[in-house]
């Protein structure tokens, strides 16, 4: 349920910009389905090791892909710049991201891999050969989508970007989208064959090769800053050279990462063989499974088709338009993914594992417990995107065509992002719950009126405000239905499993809240008298009282919360006390 554009696919195995719905948390990423680990029981194929060498692959595999995806986003914006080249481009690549989610994304976890993985244990080969059919199905499948959206590229254009935007920009976001429209087809390929690798128990490939996809366009970006500099261009000067390395750079790096998991297959014994035998795949049983997350992700399109139009005419006025609200999104993904996911991967498993045995009782304790800890520990993070958004814009962004004003506007962004963070991760928690019990109907109904809401603010915030405030004013509209989703979501779940602990969550919802507001103070009072003055920070600076800043804010929330009793981040100190050895 979360309206953004980053779908985490600079980094994860799928490829593609996210995580459930318009911006979802469901991607083909290994770390955030646990439901793999059914595999113990299979025939153990060449290249299976246990679960702690498979841990630390992923461990260090995401943690690679995430820094390189970041460093690819980095150098996008330096080369292309935050007004509406750069829009265009963002809008461009999110095509193909879209279709993909709306085809396969959110079917793919939810249905596709659960049944490799059952077809994996129960057949006498091993599931070889419905892999087979599946992926002989899905390449035709991709195939035929891969034209049809070719074919589109203009009416996808019309969808995304604004009717009000310029020839120019209308023309190269669809130039660009035929370049990159194709990106569709490596991205689903590259997700199947890293479910049928992880099914096998081969996890480093799917968590390794993405790293080549961001070094492509890494590479691609700083080609393009050295053959026509680091400047802010029109659409309407955007020459031929300039649009072919750019698109057809972004689709090379998607082809190179589908082709890095082809030899990953014969390591795991598994041979690609073509079957045209459909029937064998129990295609009925595929298609009720998979509808009503087919509705979910379909909601959530229409929610980011208004989202973009609305971007695109802020970007039309020079105002932050997709590119920057984008990377704000990219930071709150990734505060999520390195915290909130690791513990939805934690308690995933035993909340599968407590709703198989009618242990309702457990999923609402591990519920309870989820929603403190991702609260307790991403609060000080919030607290920090909202003091430090400025040193944080500049220190991060600030390069190229990528110009001070741009980062300002990418700072008024990241301040209402702090207020989203928290409600995002709970809801994306409880979305998981009702995925363990197994449960996808709820969340898709719950969905309906959550991007409903969210449309409807962003609309009315649109409306009432000046083009400096769309971007932000789409992050508020997105934390408003964040905290629609979460109270939605308990309320169901509780009706659903019996009561999940709402005055321990509230209890310490109200501590945290109190060293969140210190911290915040503290680092107010720090920025005050450190030099340096809001828009004109040299980067130096910005530097320096983002270290600083973020010491103090970060030291002052650990100090208030431990006397505060907040007993979740007691837990992560003695934790880290362990490691250290004292």
């Amino acid at each position: 349920m979360s309206g953004g554009l980053y779908r985490s696919a600079n980094a994860t195995p799928g490829g593609f910009q996210p995580p459930p719905d318009g911006a979802t948390l469901i991607s083909v990423e290994p770390v955030d389905q646990p439901m793999i680990e059914t595999t113990a029981s299979a025939p153990q194929a060449p290249g299976e090791g246990t679960a702690a060498s498979n841990s630390a692959v992923m461990a260090i595999g995401s943690l690679v892909s995430r820094g390189t995806g970041f460093l690819r986003t980095l150098a996008l914006t330096a080369a292309l710049g935050g007004l509406l080249v750069g829009n265009a481009y963002t809008t461009a690549q999110i095509f193909p991201g879209q279709v993909y989610e709306f085809l396969l994304g959110g079917i793919l976890t939810s249905v596709l891999v659960p049944v490799l993985v059952r077809r994996r244990k129960s057949d006498p080969d091993g599931g070889q050969a419905y892999a087979q059919r599946l992926l002989t199905l899905a390449v035709i499948a991709l195939g035929i989508a891969t034209v049809a959206a070719l074919l589109a590229a203009p009416a996808l254009t019309f969808l995304y970007a604004s009717e009000e935007s310029s020839h120019s920009y209308r023309q190269l976001v669809t130039v660009l989208s035929y370049l990159m429209l194709p990106m569709l087809f490596f991205t689903g390929l590259s997700a199947l064959v890293s479910a049928v690798l992880n099914t096998r128990g081969h996890f480093a490939a799917p968590m390794w090769t993405p790293i080549l996809n961001n070094l492509v366009v890494i590479g691609v970006a700083g080609l393009y800053i050295a053959i026509f500099g680091a400047k802010i261009v029109q659409p309407e000067e955007m020459t031929a050279g300039r649009i072919v390395l750019l698109g057809g750079g972004t689709l090379v790096g998607v082809a190179v990462q589908a082709a890095g998991l082809l030899p990953a297959l014969r390591k795991v014994g598994f041979r690609w063989r073509w079957r045209f035998d459909f029937r064998a795949l129990g295609l009925r049983e595929l298609g009720r499974l998979g509808a009503w997350m087919f509705c979910y992700v379909a909601v959530s399109q229409l929610g980011l088709i208004v989202l973009f139009n609305l971007l695109s005419r802020a970007g039309d006025k020079n105002e932050a338009g997709p590119l920057i609200y984008n990377n704000v999104f990219l930071l709150l993904m990734m505060a999520h993914g390195i915290i909130a996911v690791s513990i939805i991967t934690a308690l995933m498993p035993r909340m599968s594992s407590a709703a198989a045995e009618g242990r309702y009782g457990d999923i609402a304790a591990d519920l309870s417990r989820g929603t403190r800890t991702v609260t307790a520990v991403l609060a000080p993070i919030a607290v920090c995107y909202g003091v430090l958004a400025g040193p944080i814009s500049i220190t991060l962004f600030r390069y190229g065509a990528f110009t001070g004003e741009n980062a300002v506007a990418t700072s008024t962004v990241l301040i209402v992002a702090g207020l989203a963070l928290v409600p995002f991760a709970i809801s994306q928690l409880f979305t998981f719950g009702f995925y363990a019990l197994p449960d996808t109907k709820t969340p898709a109904m719950i969905n309906i009126p959550v991007v409903a809401l969210r449309v409807l603010v962003q609309i009315a915030l649109f409306a009432a405000f000046s083009a400096a405030f769309t971007a932000p004013g789409m992050m508020l509209g997105n934390a408003v239905s964040y905290v629609a989703a979460a109270i939605a979501s308990a309320w169901w779940l509780r009706r659903r499993i019996g009561p999940i602990g709402l005055a321990a969550i509230a209890g310490t919802f109200g501590r945290v809240l109190v060293a969140a507001a210190g911290s915040a103070v503290a680092g107010l009072l720090v920025l005050a008298v450190l030099p340096g003055d809001g828009a004109h920070l040299s980067w130096p600076q910005a530097v320096v009282r983002l270290v600083i800043g973020g010491v103090v804010v970060g030291g002052s929330y650990v100090g208030l919360a431990l006397a505060l009793k907040v007993r979740e981040i007691s837990e992560v100190v003695d934790m880290v006390r362990r490691r250290l050895g004292r």
